[in-house]
This record gives C-alpha cells, sequence and structure tokens, in this order.
C-alpha cells in the first residue's frame, strides 16, 4: 500500500524539492507534506480489487482436462511423428470412479510443450473439462480441484505468459476436493502466489476470484467473506467438504481450483463450487473454498 501512495505523490514531492532549490525560494516539510496532499487528492489510484489481481494473476493458470479420445489421438500423432508405432500413451475410457492418471514406469516421456492457444481466448470444447488453477511452487507445482482433473486421460495448463505445458497429478485429497500438479515445461519466470493463513480471516473481508468462468479469461471478481467453517455438498453428492470458506464475489464452473486472494493478492482459498438450487447451475452469491492450510498440506509442505 505505501508503494502506491508513494508513487503517486512522486510528482508533487519532486516539484516542491525543485521549488526549494530556485534561489530566494525555501520549501518547508509543510510545504512538502501540502504537495503530497494534493496529489493524492487529484490522483485515482488502483481499486484494492486491481492491486490484487495484478499480483496473483502471473501465478494464475488454466487448467484443461482432455478426455480419452483427444488424448490417444494427441499419443497416436506424437508417436507417428517421432517414427514410433501407434500405440502411445493409454487412453482406455475412464469410468467416473477410475484413478487419474500419474506419471510412473513405462510412461511416455514428456514431450517438449509449446505456446498453444491463447489463454485469455477460447471457450472449451464440449469434450473437455476446464478449470483453474494457481502456482504454488516456483518449480511447476500447482493446486486444483480434483473433479477438473480426475476423468481426465491428460492434462494441460496454460500458464500466464501462454506457455503451454502437459501436467502430471502427482497428490490428491479427495477429501477436500483438491488435486496437485505437475508441470513438465515452465515459463522462464515462473512465479509462485504468496499464500496466507485464514487464522485471522473474518466476515466481511475483501476477497478477489480469479480463474475461467466458462473458459472465459482470466476473469476476476470481487467480494466479501460470508462465513467460515462451512459445509457443502456437491451436486453430484459424492463429497461432503467441511471447514470451507464462503464468499460472495461471482464464480461459475470453471472458476473451479482458482484461487481466493486478498485485498493485497494473497491466497486464503482454492474455489471448490458454488451453491446453485436450479440445473442450470449458475452463480447466485454463495461460493465456496478450501482454506489454504488444508489446500497447501495436499502438497505436503507447510503453507507458509
Amino acid at each position: 500500500m505505501f508503494a502506491w501512495l508513494l508513487a503517486a505523490a512522486l510528482p508533487g514531492v519532486l516539484t516542491a524539492l525543485w521549488l526549494s532549490g530556485r534561489p530566494g525560494t525555501a520549501t518547508t516539510q509543510k510545504d512538502i507534506d501540502a504537495a503530497v496532499e494534493r496529489s493524492l487528492q487529484t490522483l485515482t489510484l488502483p481499486s484494492q480489487a486491481t492491486r490484487a489481481y495484478e499480483v496473483i494473476r502471473p501465478s494464475v493458470v488454466r487448467v484443461r482436462g482432455l478426455p480419452a479420445q483427444a488424448a490417444a489421438g494427441a499419443a497416436t500423432d506424437d508417436a507417428a511423428a517421432a517414427g514410433a508405432g501407434p500405440q502411445g500413451r493409454g487412453a482406455g475410457p475412464q469410468g467416473r470412479d477410475a484413478a487419474p492418471p500419474r506419471e510412473g514406469p513405462g510412461a511416455r516421456p514428456p514431450e517438449r510443450a509449446g505456446r498453444g492457444k491463447d489463454p485469455h481466448r477460447g471457450r472449451p470444447s464440449d469434450d473437455e473439462t476446464v478449470g483453474t488453477g494457481v502456482v504454488i511452487l516456483d518449480t511447476g507445482v500447482i493446486l486444483t480441484n480434483l473433479h477438473v482433473v480426475e476423468q481426465a486421460a491428460r492434462v494441460v495448463v496454460v500458464f500466464a505468459d501462454g506457455t503451454e505445458s502437459e501436467a502430471a497429478i502427482v497428490g490428491m485429497r479427495p477429501e477436500h476436493d483438491l488435486a496437485v500438479l505437475q508441470a513438465k515445461t515452465l515459463p522462464d519466470d515462473l512465479v509462485a502466489a504468496t499464500l496466507r493463513s485464514t487464522g485471522d480471516l473474518m466476515v466481511g473481508d475483501l476477497v478477489v476470484a480469479v480463474g475461467f468462468p466458462f473458459g472465459i479469461g482470466p476473469s476476476a471478481s470481487s467480494g466479501v467473506v460470508s462465513g467460515l467453517k462451512r459445509e457443502y455438498q456437491s451436486a453430484e453428492g459424492r463429497r461432503v467438504l467441511t471447514n470451507l470458506i464462503q464468499f460472495d464475489a461471482a464464480a461459475n464452473p470453471g472458476n473451479s481450483g482458482g484461487p481466493l486472494v486478498t485485498a493485497e493478492g494473497e491466497v486464503v482459498g482454492i474455489v471448490t463450487g458454488i451453491l446453485s438450487p436450479g440445473p442450470m447451475r449458475a452463480f447466485v452469491g454463495i461460493g465456496f473454498a478450501v482454506p489454504i492450510e488444508n489446500a497447501a498440506s495436499a502438497v505436503g509442505t507447510p503453507p507458509f
């Protein structure tokens, strides 16, 4: 906050100092204070939500879960291009409760990822799932929702600079609807998000949700913490999640797995669901996020 105020007041301060150097001119501390106040009154500062978005944006990724058919086609194309046989990465049909893909012996070697489609444009196709993730370690460790990737035969992430990479699921916490991804190819200057304890989080605190609702984004919406220690049962009724943060910043399908951040851009939760009484699953003002303490524990490291 101080940095923003200093930048805003700098022109007035420089003017006061310049005048003080003129012959016969003496500038007092009172003159400088007045110049600073005038600068702050005439300059519009970015909103808290804008500053929060600018801080978290480099750490937000688009997550795409590709179905078995799409993954099989990609594997076949890659194998053919390399002069190998048609047998690529396994892509058989997966049931709803099938285990998500993992890296292990016999897996196809990491492919070199390039720059894919602009993550700021385009909507997902009907046969893929799109969600959001947040980088929590600059080694390419990403948090997202388990329900975004659990049925995918292949997971692809798109970083803020447009770098596209395959990702492996390296950890799961079904009780918190969380999955940990490891990207195979990283941008040169990957920025990990700053995590903040929810211990002092209070009802009424400003929060911002950033993600790809319906595949559109990155999009930001702001609101407040509406409640703490809430329970939520998914529309499919498969899991009951507890100890959740309730918030009223707009969230829709595609926001899943994205960060819920404070006014300082620090992550306090991972968006996991919305309460929607109708069949359209549209936002009606009640969203839920998993506290970052639970999310970070899925990685197996202390969050702070």
